[in-house]
Formats: C-alpha cells, sequence, structure tokens
C-alpha cells in the first residue's frame, strides 16, 4: 500500500536542567508547529528507491528494524535542516513511520527511536511527532545520562510530564535569518559536554519555578502574553548556560534579530530555538501580518537576509493516511 506521512517542525524553548549536581539532567520544552513540516509518500519495493540522501539512510534502517525488503520514497516537502526545527528527528521518525504502514505494521516510534539515535537528549521531538501541542518531558536520571551519553539500547525517550494544547488562534513567528546551521552530531555532543560541566545549578532553580508557576498557567488559561513573556524569559535563562559555546546569550545573528523583533508590539516571547538560528515569537491572528512585517523589518535592519513563517500551533501528531 502507499502511505502518506505529514509532520510539522518543532520549536524547542529550552532545557530544565543542565547541571549535575540535580537529579535529572536536560528535560526538554518545546512546541510543536504546523508549518514548517515534512512530508513522506512510500510504498513497499525490492530494495531502497529515494533521491534524498539522509530520508534513504533512514529508510535503509528503517527496513531492517521491521525486516522488510525495500521501500519506494518520494519526499514531497522537506524541513529546512539544522536551524533549529527539529528536523533530524521528525524526518527520522516520518521516515520509520512511512515505512512501518507501506508494510502493515503499526510502529511504534518511541520505542523504536533510539534505533535511530533519536530523541536522546531532548524527547520533544518524539513527542510532538506523537501528539503534537506543547511538551515537557522528564529527561534522564544524571547518574545515568550525563556528559558522556550511555550506547545504543542502554537508554529510553524521555517519557512526557506535561502536555497542553494550545489555543487555534495562536501564531508562531519564525524567522530563519540566512546563517551558519546550529550545531548537530558530533559538534553538538561535544559543545554540549562543555555547557553541562560548567552549567549554574540556580539556573536550573529558576527555571523549575518558571515553568509551574508561569509557563505552563499561561498554556493551560490561554493567555498569550503571560505565555509569551514566560518562554522568553526560559529561553533567555537557558542562553546563559550556553554563552561561551555559542559566542552570547543568543548565537548570532539571532541576539540582533531577537533583540530587534522584541520592539514589536505584535510579538511576545522571542526567543532563540535549540542552537538556531532559528527566531521565534508569539502572536495570535489579528496580529500575524503585522508580526511577519515586523520580522521582514527585523532582518532588513540588521542587514541580514532569511525567510519567516507564520504557524499555528500543531494539536495533533503525525498524519499517517493511506493513498492506495
Amino acid at each position: 500500500m502507499r502511505v502518506r506521512v505529514d509532520v510539522g517542525g518543532r520549536l524547542h524553548i529550552g532545557f530544565q536542567n543542565l547541571s549535575l549536581t540535580h537529579e535529572r539532567l536536560y528535560g526538554g520544552v518545546g512546541v510543536a508547529l504546523d508549518s514548517p513540516r515534512i512530508v513522506i509518500e512510500a510504498e513497499p519495493a525490492g530494495q531502497v528507491v529515494c533521491g534524498d540522501d539522509l530520508v534513504g539512510e533512514y529508510a535503509e534502517q528503517s527496513c531492517s528494524l521491521f525486516g522488510v525488503s525495500g521501500v519506494d520514497i518520494d519526499v514531497v516537502e522537506t524541513l529546512p535542516r539544522h536551524v533549529g526545527l527539529g528536523s533530524g528527528t521528525q524526518t527520522a521518525l516520518a521516515t520509520l513511520a512511512a515505512v512501518g504502514r507501506a508494510h502493515g505494521h503499526e510502529p511504534d516510534v518511541r520505542k523504536l527511536a533510539p534505533a535511530l539515535n533519536r530523541g536522546g537528549r531532548s524527547g520533544v521531538g518524539v513527542a510532538t511527532f506523537e501528539s503534537g501541542g506543547l511538551v515537557v518531558d522528564s529527561g534522564h536520571p544524571t547518574g545515568r545520562f550525563t556528559t558522556t551519553p550511555p550506547e545504543a539500547g542502554e537508554w529510553s525517550v524521555p517519557a512526557v510530564t506535561a502536555r497542553q494544547d494550545l489555543p487555534e488562534t495562536w501564531r508562531f513567528l519564525v524567522v530563519l535569518p540566512d546563517a551558519e546551521d546550529g550545531r548537530s552530531g558530533d559538534d553538538e555532543d561535544e559543545s554540549m559536554r562543555s555547557v553541562v560541566e560548567r552549567a549554574d545549578p540556580d539556573v536550573s532553580d529558576s527555571l523549575a519555578a518558571l515553568l509551574i508557576r508561569r509557563l505552563l498557567p499561561a498554556a493551560a488559561e490561554g493567555r498569550l502574553e503571560a505565555f509569551g513573556d514566560a518562554i522568553g524569559d526560559f529561553g533567555r535563562l537557558n542562553g546563559t548556560w550556553y554563552a561561551d559555546e555559542q559566542g552570547g546569550v543568543y548565537r548570532p545573528p539571532a541576539g540582533r534579530l531577537i533583540d530587534k523583533l522584541a520592539e514589536s508590539p505584535a510579538v511576545r516571547g522571542v526567543g532563540q530555538s535549540s542552537w538556531g538560528p532559528a527566531v521565534y515569537g508569539v502572536t495570535d491572528a489579528s496580529r500575524a501580518e503585522a508580526a511577519r512585517s515586523d520580522a521582514e523589518e527585523a532582518l532588513a535592519s540588521i542587514d541580514a537576509t532569511g525567510r519567516v513563517h507564520v504557524a499555528t500551533p500543531r494539536n495533533e501528531g503525525a498524519m499517517i493516511r493511506h493513498l492506495r
């Protein structure tokens, strides 16, 4: 059978703890978006046939996991890669789901994600693929998942400790300045080790209070301004951990762009997603075009080029359907 898998990217607002002095490490906080997105179509084949090298690699691994001969995959839409929108995890899981469903399997993406080396430090990408929304994950016991990750097969994707639908009238401004890719792979591992070894535990205590007293209540009650202010502060505190690794609380040119966007009356909670360079802000449908215009002006004011998206929060997981 031929199947189609459709899932949006995600924003990674930050981690709850990066200090080795606390009991649990990491604990991601993030939001599912309806766009940009990845769309894959697949049907059984005698071997893996795919014009996209990354998707083809994940398809080979997925075929091995399901014990099937192959798959013919068409990549209809792709997520921008290494910009802070979770392209690696969403692409891997979309491919896994497409291969499984094409061969009549019901893939348990949470169970199988570690086999594709996804969902390690942060479980946000896996959780948003499963059910969308605002997600908080539980992180890992610090003694088991420290500066050097455990071997494959010795860890599982962090459990979801909180999930919340976000109002359909809300919008997320996503600005992708043309800049060097964000950290990934071995470079990201090395940077994270350095950050974790030096992380101030007092920042974790501030983040815990912010998450419980401000961010989650604002989301549950649909208070956009309060939510925006909370995620902005959450991201800024996270940035203090990364300052030595990325050249400031936000990496260039995200810092200058965030300063400019913070002046916009149409946008709240401006921050950097993951390692960037993606910059986000929160607005609503009535102010979306004003936010877009302000983002374009902000890019021009720092002599940068880039793309501007206005995304709806996605309160459901990946859409998987049979085409024939």
